[in-house]
């Protein structure tokens, strides 16, 4: 009799495990649903999910995950569109303050992304990070149109700025495209947009490495040595000035520097010039506004591309 009770009630109660089985299931999913979709989805309560799980933990879900799926997406169709860009190297920036096994040392202290660079060989170039200093400049304190538009995040949109300086000043074909992949990169260490870093070295330099003023400028970015030598020490003095790897890292920092300090971009541009107690910069600023909106311009024509910067952030 005690059996049959027991049979009678288990009978009973089963549609009623299997709602609550439901409803776990369903709880498990929607809290790895709101776990993997990160921070700033305001989900309010459901905020909780989040603290599960180290972020670090998600994100190796979204790049690993999402990386075996572009692999299963491309085809023959997609393949020859990319042929061209064979040998271009993906590099992975990884998050603050966690160890980085990357040669590059610099990416140690850069935020988690991904960047595709014309000349890949210029991120295994062993050279320290000039990070340490650009992070304690906070993004608030920089003008907008100094930050990355990401218009440089496309090789295409590279290669094309890298055919463009090679005819205005008749360069090397290898050596434009290091340039510009260097300036890529380093735009990212620094965060300052890496159309303005070019169009500086462009009015600045020409793109001549071994150009020096009177006034004891050098390098792509003629920062003027002497004066900075203390940042030069970072990577091992005033040897390395003009190389590009540190030149574009040492003159990248002082313009944020400038920038962040001074205000305004147009600011920034006249203390680096070394106008800051002159009337004006002798037109100097116009010169790099007009060379960094040739070069949107060149970016947004491309097919595809008209809308990869806002308005505002391309007003000089």
């Amino acid at each position: 009799m005690t059996l049959a009770a027991k049979d009678l009630l288990a009978h009973a109660m089963a549609p009623v495990f299997r709602v609550i089985n439901g409803i776990l299931v369903m709880s498990v999913f929607m809290i790895i649903g709101l776990w993997l979709s990160g921070n700033g989805t305001n989900a309010g309560p459901f905020d909780l999910a989040r603290v599960l799980v180290p972020d670090e933990a998600r994100h190796m879900v979204w790049n690993n995950g999402f990386g075996m799926l572009d692999s299963y997406k491309e085809s023959p169709v997609a393949a020859d569109a990319v042929a061209s860009d064979a040998g271009i190297a993906a590099v992975l920036y990884k998050s603050a303050g966690a160890p980085s096994t990357a040669r590059h040392p610099g990416l140690a202290s850069a935020k988690q992304q991904t960047i595709a660079l014309l000349m890949p060989s210029v991120a295994q170039v062993q050279v320290k990070s000039i990070s340490h200093l650009s992070d304690r400049i906070p993004s608030s304190k920089i003008d907008p149109q100094a930050l990355d538009s990401n218009l440089m995040g496309s090789i295409q949109n590279q290669r094309a700025v890298a055919d463009f300086f090679e005819k205005k000043y008749n360069l090397d074909r290898s050596k434009i495209e290091e340039y510009v992949s260097n300036t890529v990169l380093i735009a990212k260490e620094v965060n300052i947009d890496p159309v303005l870093l070019l169009a500086v070295i462009s009015i600045e330099s020409n793109f001549n490495p071994n150009r020096k003023s009177h006034a004891g400028a050098e390098g792509l970015m003629q920062v003027m040595t002497s004066v900075h030598k203390e940042k030069y020490a970072h990577f091992g003095g005033i040897s390395d000035a003009v190389k590009p790897e540190v030149n574009i890292r040492v003159g990248a920092y002082i313009l944020k520097y400038l920038i962040a300090t001074s205000g305004s971009l147009r600011n920034g541009l006249k203390f680096y010039v070394g106008a800051a107690n002159a009337e004006d910069d002798g037109g100097y600023g116009d010169k790099v506004l007009a060379e960094r909106n040739r070069l949107i311009a060149l970016c947004q024509d491309r097919p595809g591309n008209r809308l990869t910067s806002n308005e505002k952030n391309i007003r000089s």
